[in-house]
């Protein structure tokens, strides 16, 4: 799915960060659970489960011979085929090498798509790759701004690295833009136990 408003990027991070370990604001659990379900497109075959687009009926031209419409193009995640939702399977079963190879042809084919640039992000994470991680970020951002999501998403990328002053100052932020977000509640609960106990997040 493409970004066209910040909800559906918060859907993507969310589940993107909490199906890798990790509690993320973002509604990306949303997005990684039901449009990247294939039990759910197996189980109807409706166009919208499978992610096909519906071509509408013909119509009778000006002769009355059947004129078929103009194919309507998809977008971007409306293929559980496609490298976004290959993606966030691969990152779902923990195999972060190919999630990354899949975001980073995703972000190449929709540049503008920050979902994809999220779970780009996220892949470089689960492969220690901060410095590719901060860049995808940072295309994000570039795209959809600094939302409570995509911050949340950016201080568990810096709670990974062991970066307590940067991750809390992340939070922090992502906090007074959503107080009532749970996931970025969590993240801040972990931070706290982690920088007590001094035990690294995997």
């Amino acid at each position: 799915m493409s970004i066209r408003s910040a909800p559906v990027l918060m859907a993507f991070v969310a589940s993107l960060t909490l199906l890798g370990g990790c509690a993320s604001s973002t509604k990306l659990s949303d997005l990684w659970a039901s449009k990247s379900s294939d039990d759910a497109a197996a189980s109807t075959s409706s166009a919208d489960a499978t992610g096909s687009i519906v071509t509408p009926p013909a119509e009778p031209g000006p002769s009355g011979e059947p004129v078929a419409p103009l194919a309507q193009p998809g977008v971007l995640g409306d293929d559980p085929h496609d490298d976004l939702q290959l993606g966030k399977r691969y990152f779902r079963s923990n195999n972060f090498g190919l999630a990354e190879k899949s975001f980073r042809a995703a972000v190449e084919k929709h540049p503008r798509d920050a979902e994809a640039w999220v779970g780009l992000a996220a892949s470089y994470d689960r492969l220690r790759r901060f410095d590719l991680a901060d860049r995808a970020y940072q295309e994000a951002v570039r795209i959809v701004g600094r939302t409570p999501e995509v911050l949340n998403d950016i201080g568990f990328s810096y709670l990974l690295r062991g970066d307590y002053a940067r991750a809390r100052k992340t939070f922090r932020e992502a906090h007074a833009k959503d107080p009532a977000n749970p996931y970025i509640e969590a993240n801040m609960q972990l931070l706290q136990e982690s920088a007590s106990t001094g035990k690294a997040v995997q």
